[in-house]
């Protein structure tokens, strides 16, 4: 698959997921260095693969995904980046992000690799967005043809309202 970063196609490493997929498992690094897997999380997630946390759409994008999940305490949302944790936690503390799950994968690779969402020539991740229900089936898929685009907050969180 490719998707365009900076003006240029880029690859996009790994399957792509669909709707009716089972969600592949990864290792993540939280804020406090602790590795997150599938098994860690539960119930009704949205994972949301962003370039940089501290790049002005993703900071968009989180900021706005923070505010819109605050009344819909049954749904968890992650965002994943190749940021460090020390960077994740700094920007999210400045921004005071408090609905939202900044997790890494700097370390293994896995959940890029595994959502078919890192980008080959530049070691970053695309920006896709993905709600998983609380059986671990995927049940909305979005990958955006170029990582300067926002997500449609709405079409997503519906799904995830819809997800059970």
């Amino acid at each position: 698959m490719k998707v365009k970063f900076a003006g240029n196609d880029v690859t996009l490493v790994g399957k792509e997921l669909k709707v009716g997929d089972s969600v592949p498992d990864f290792t993540l690094v939280n804020n406090g260095l602790v590795s997150i897997s599938l098994k860690d999380t539960k119930g009704v997630r949205v994972f949301i693969a962003v370039p940089s946390i501290d790049t002005k759409v993703c900071d968009i994008e989180v900021s706005t995904f923070n505010e819109k999940i605050s009344d819909l305490p049954n749904i968890i949302v992650y965002t994943v980046s190749m940021d460090l944790p020390f960077a994740q936690a700094r920007w999210c503390a400045n921004k005071g992000i408090k609905n939202v799950i900044a997790l890494s994968d700097f370390k293994d690779r896995t959940f890029g690799q595994n959502f078919g969402v890192y980008i080959k020539e530049v070691g970053l991740l695309a920006r896709a967005s993905f709600v998983v229900d609380s059986s671990n089936k995927v049940t909305f898929v979005e990958y955006l043809p170029d990582v300067s685009l926002e997500p449609n907050y709405d079409v997503i969180l519906e799904a995830a309202k819809a997800a059970k």
